[in-house]
């Protein structure tokens, strides 16, 4: 394998990292173009469901850096782009190589098919990491083959499998995460931890959930919203999980238009529903720990200002994803 390839690839994952569940219910996916020698030309990441796919967004930038042509630099219509490329490409891909996280795409749903898109720009070659599980979309690299198009198939496919868990789990059960932000001490209450971009993030997450699951302690000492408002998003349903329903109902999550709140004993609420967001602390935590599919921390660089920590708690995990900005976000698995 190409140095080269296995380099694109690791740049398409992370591409895909930045929007994971973000693309619900799609999967999460990363594409690169190379140049003829090996140069990065351009990166893109599937970013919200019936938008552009990820194969299109770095098409798109691809062939404005090589034609100068500047029309579509900023379009975010996959129609407009899959036709505009079709018309005006001039046959400036034939040297250009791809590396894509998942399988182009074979059919037409919302948006057009990226394998045909890509068949009909005549790329060279492919780099895919996993086959699409999705039947209907299946298929893409066939196609490619079909018109000579080379496609490898399997580079870093244990990191690009990893990447497509939760869109493989909520094909037929719920996928649930917990949530929390933490300090560099450990300590998770008493005022706000994360980053306003690190709480814009979890905002967007919120918004894409069907239903937060969180502690009534949590609930009777925090008074929360549990709202997506920073991102001017949907509120999901809530499930409150405790033993006794004596919850003030000014809390401003239960005022909330045009969403269910449920107060039980019990998480099997959690099974009608797709993505669930768990957020609270150590009881939660271990209340959730027969249910939790994967775990996301947001490490604050701060010491000082808490008490609580999830001290009672003792979990290995795998670090499935590692984000440094103005914190640090970490995607999580048990081993």
């Amino acid at each position: 394998m190409k140095t080269t390839a296995l380099h694109a690839m690791k740049l398409a994952l992370e591409a895909a990292w930045e929007y994971q569940l973000l693309t619900f219910p799609n999967p999460a996916v990363g594409a690169v173009c190379i140049s003829r020698d090996g140069t990065i030309l351009s990166y893109g990441a599937h970013k919200i469901a019936g938008g552009p796919h990820a194969e299109v967004y770095a098409l798109r930038d691809a062939y404005t850096i090589l034609s100068t042509d500047n029309t579509i630099a900023e379009c975010d219509d996959s129609h407009v782009i899959h036709d505009y490329l079709r018309t005006h490409h001039n046959g400036i891909f034939k040297t250009i190589s791809m590396a894509v996280t998942l399988e182009p795409c074979s059919h037409r749903g919302k948006t057009p098919s990226c394998a045909l898109l890509i068949r009909d720009l005549g790329v060279k070659e492919l780099f895919i990491s996993c086959e699409d599980p999705n039947p209907e979309a299946a298929n893409g690299g066939k196609i490619l083959e079909d018109a000579g198009i080379k496609c490898t198939f399997g580079v870093m496919k244990s990191e690009g499998n990893a990447l497509l868990e939760p869109f493989i789990q909520w094909q037929n059960n719920p996928f649930v995460f917990f949530k929390w932000a933490q300090r560099l001490d450990g300590t998770i209450d008493k005022g706000t931890i994360s980053s306003e971009s690190s709480r814009a993030h979890m905002h967007t997450l919120r918004d894409r959930c069907d239903l937060i699951v969180i502690g009534g302690n949590t609930v009777r000492t925090d008074r929360p919203t549990l709202d997506a408002r920073l991102v001017e998003g949907k509120a999901p349903d809530i499930l409150i999980y405790s033993h006794n329903d004596d919850f003030d109902r000014l809390i401003p999550l239960f005022s909330v238009p045009n969403r269910n709140v449920f107060v039980e004993s019990s998480l099997e609420k959690i099974n009608g529903y797709r993505l669930v967001m768990i957020e609270g602390g150590a009881g939660m935590m271990e209340a959730a720990s027969k249910v939790a599919n994967w775990y996301l921390s947001y490490i604050a660089p701060k010491i000082g200002g808490g008490s609580q920590t999830l001290g009672i708690i003792q979990e290995d995990f795998e670090v499935m994803n590692a984000k440094i900005t103005d914190n640090i976000i970490l995607w999580m698995k048990k081993k």
